[in-house]
């Protein structure tokens, strides 16, 4: 009947215009890190802050932030499109745009383009207090962890031993990411690794709180200065005293974390 007819009649506009809505909705996805690192709560906040600014209804701009598995990833998946945007270290944008580093022998992704500089992510370099090193140049025949392969802290690592004139051959080199390191430092089988991240980083802080605690090497002098003048993504950085527990202020290298489009 004609009332049956107009209620259908309604419903159905009101569920075309519903879909309207929806295909008219834009979604800016932002590709962080995993959900236990800085990227992905910095992430967040970025997303709802852009989410907030441009309002709801059709024309609104829902932004997300997404878990992924970090820098690499995430210029990839920004290159290939299949993400808006995502937070990436200077140093493996760099290398993705010029295709060296950890993009050596691959496509290029100049696509890439930066958007903002967020805060800086220090080279952190974390020995057993008490154990005698006081200098890169001192990690010469340690046990000393240079993080993963792939990761763009080893090759950050390999740069900086290079300004000392070391190589992994100068080394007892182990190749664990921070969390397995800072266990093997604290059982005793490790003198020292490298990361790169902002402080304080929570595995570096439980262990600096336990029994004998760390000390941070320095990344300074002349070697220091010639890094900055021959790779642009570093920038000089402190790490202020009590960082992390007994530590002293530091002087080190640090590289930009930072959000990039297509």
């Amino acid at each position: 009947n004609r009332r049956q007819f107009f209620a259908l009649s309604a419903a159905a506009g009101a569920a075309s215009a519903a879909a309207a809505a929806r295909a008219q909705q834009q979604f800016f996805r932002i590709c962080t890190g995993g959900t236990g690192v800085t990227y992905f709560p910095v992430g967040g906040m970025i997303a709802n802050a852009i989410s907030e600014a441009s309002g709801t209804g059709v024309k609104g701009l829902v932004a997300t932030a997404v878990a992924s598995t970090g820098t690499r990833a995430n210029i990839n998946a920004i290159g290939a499109g299949q993400f808006e945007a995502g937070l990436t270290q200077a140093d493996v944008a760099y290398w993705a745009w010029s295709g060296t580093g950890l993009f050596e022998g691959r496509p290029k992704v100049d696509s890439i383009r930066f958007v903002a500089n967020l805060y800086p992510e220090s080279v952190q370099i974390v020995v057993r207090r008490g154990s005698g090193i006081r200098s890169v140049a001192d990690l010469k025949g340690k046990r000393v962890s240079l993080d993963e392969p792939g990761s763009g802290t080893l090759i950050d690592a390999r740069i900086v031993l290079a300004a000392y004139g070391l190589t992994d051959r100068d080394l007892k080199p182990e190749y664990l990411k921070m969390g397995p390191a800072a266990d093997r430092m604290r059982d005793g089988a490790l003198d020292a690794f490298f990361t790169v991240g902002g402080w304080p980083t929570g595995a570096i802080a439980e262990l600096a709180s336990s029994q004998g605690g760390i000390d941070l090497l320095p990344v300074d002098g002349d070697a220091a200065q010639r890094l900055l003048r021959q790779y642009s993504f570093f920038s000089a950085d402190v790490i202020p005293a009590d960082a992390y527990k007994g530590s002293a202020e530091t002087k080190t290298l640090a590289v930009g974390a930072q959000l990039v489009t297509s």
